[in-house]
């Protein structure tokens, strides 16, 4: 183990203002870009950044707050790169579909956001909500009014007519009007452009298509590729007008392939890629994001009699188990992998447990760590102030009791959240108030 004066001088050279500053002294500290756990660690927030790392338990200044987790691990907080927190999918789901308004939504979105921040994710991109949702959600969070993680949000997903997200699928024709490109319905190159455009207005921070079936949508096939290369690629062109990055949702072989080859940044459970599409996403550098826990889920809910609908059941068993092998395969071949779980299709606060699945199907406890920490900034571009404990980022800070590296599972007991400089969680209890200030 690298001791830590062979570390970087920068690492200690942060210049202290003189303002009170929370001092965390940590038992260990995973230093994700290196790969190793270091102990007996000092992190010193002051306001909402982090002002110095240091070995040993440095002592606070009369005015400072003292954070005693010498008994825990901390790192930095962690990134959910695949989210729905506006819903979450239960047996009543088709019938609220037509019963519940946009509000409804947007009420239960708090209390989601509040159990995927106390679970110790900092930072979301939130990949699709009706009405903008989530887009809502994300500017009350930024203004403080409510507590949450950080979101990077899609607004509405893009899809094309009678395809995964296309709003209208399964409803009464009578209660319906066509869906438009505003409201995420394309189905020429022109549409694409229009439809992203739109997001832009919308004030989404990145674009979501459907790039293929999916497996809740009503609709008979889970992996039929549903965009065409042109289209995509208009999407993708017009995006990075936009300063957007693009994910597509996609879970069969042909539309993963033509949605790598059209340019997007992540492929979003890439359930059937296959050897062809592994060469591709390595070739132009396409990050998948596996959500594991959410094939589990649907795989295991397709075997309660009436939880879902009939046309749903069949693609939930044929994309259940495989998602997990196909995970194994990609990260043995050296695709780019993010962490995500698609929560919301699972229970928001569950999203630890991705961390087991990722392990169980081969990956090191420190890569799956970093796949929720670095990666994910790397994905997002913001590596420059999130994804590492290091001075100057932004101070996003969490803890388990235990070494994660000797049991996985331990992150789903997440003791200590820090966001922002702010305390969320402490060891000795959850913050019970809803309130962000």
């Amino acid at each position: 183990m690298r001791v830590w004066t062979s570390l970087p001088l920068v690492l200690f050279a942060a210049p202290m203002t003189g303002l009170a500053a929370t001092v965390v002294h940590c038992g260990q500290l995973i230093d994700v870009a290196a790969g190793e756990i270091r102990r007996e660690a000092t992190v010193i927030v002051e306001d909402a950044t982090i002002a110095r790392v240091a070995p040993g338990y440095l002592p606070a200044a009369v005015d400072d707050e003292v954070v005693d987790l010498r008994t825990h691990t901390c790192m930095p907080g962690l990134m959910d790169m695949h989210v729905h927190l506006s819903a979450e999918q239960s047996e009543r789901t088709d019938v609220e579909r037509a019963r519940l308004n946009p509000v409804d939504h947007a009420y239960r979105s708090v209390v989601y956001a509040h159990k995927t921040l106390l679970s110790g994710f900092t930072t979301v991109r939130d990949l699709g909500a009706g009405a903008n949702v989530n887009i809502a959600l994300r500017n009350a969070i930024n203004q403080g009014l409510i507590p949450g993680p950080r979101i990077y949000t899609s607004g509405r997903s893009i899809a094309t007519t009678g395809g995964h997200a296309d709003p209208t699928n399964g409803l009464r024709a009578d209660l319906v009007r066509p869906p438009t490109p505003e409201d995420g319905v394309i189905n020429s190159a022109a549409d694409a452009r229009r439809a992203v455009r739109q997001r832009y207005k919308d004030g989404a921070d990145l674009i979501k298509i459907t790039a293929t079936g999916g497996v809740l949508s009503v609709a008979a096939s889970g992996k039929n590729p549903q965009f065409t290369v042109e289209e995509i690629r208009a999407i993708v062109d017009t995006a990075r007008d936009y300063g957007f990055h693009v994910a597509a949702h996609a879970h069969g072989a042909e539309g993963i392939k033509r949605a790598v080859v059209g340019g997007v940044t992540s492929i979003e459970h890439g359930t059937f890629l296959d050897d062809e599409g592994i060469r591709l996403m390595k070739k132009h550098g396409t990050w998948l994001v596996p959500t594991i826990i959410a094939g589990k889920w649907v795989g295991e809910k397709a075997e309660v009699e009436g939880f879902f609908p009939d046309i749903i059941r069949p693609k939930a068993r044929e994309v259940g188990p495989q998602i997990q092998s196909t995970f194994a395969k990609a990260y043995e071949a050296g695709v780019k992998i993010a962490f995500g779980t698609d929560s919301g299709v699972s229970a928001h606060g569950d999203n630890a447990r991705e961390f087991e699945y990722m392990v169980e199907a081969g990956m090191p406890p420190l890569a799956a760590i970093r796949a929720a920490t670095l990666a994910g900034a790397t994905l997002l571009g913001v590596a420059d102030t999130l994804g590492t404990l290091e001075p100057g980022k932004l101070a996003d800070i969490v803890a388990v009791p235990a070494d994660p590296t000797a049991d996985i599972s331990v992150m789903s007991r997440v003791s200590f959240v820090m966001k922002d400089g702010k305390i969320y969680k402490r060891p000795e209890a959850p913050v019970a108030t809803l309130s962000g200030r």
